[in-house]
């Protein structure tokens, strides 16, 4: 549960669920809420943290 590629991982499903509510959105098969809005918005920002930490902690174990 601590190494890089679960990061990574976690990282790219919260990425495309991110990207997957609003497009849902758009094509109105969910409604827009302000609820779905911030949850789309929270799992891309989420997503691209955790990616990013996921990534440092690879680049950092390959070094050693």
């Amino acid at each position: 549960m601590n190494s890089p590629r679960f990061f990574l991982s976690l990282g790219l499903v919260l990425l495309f669920s991110g990207w997957i509510i609003p497009l849902l959105m758009v094509m109105h098969a969910i409604p827009s809420t302000f609820t779905l809005n911030f949850l789309g918005w929270t799992f891309s920002v989420a997503g691209l943290f955790l990616g990013l930490i996921g990534a440092a902690m690879m680049v950092r174990e390959r070094k050693e």
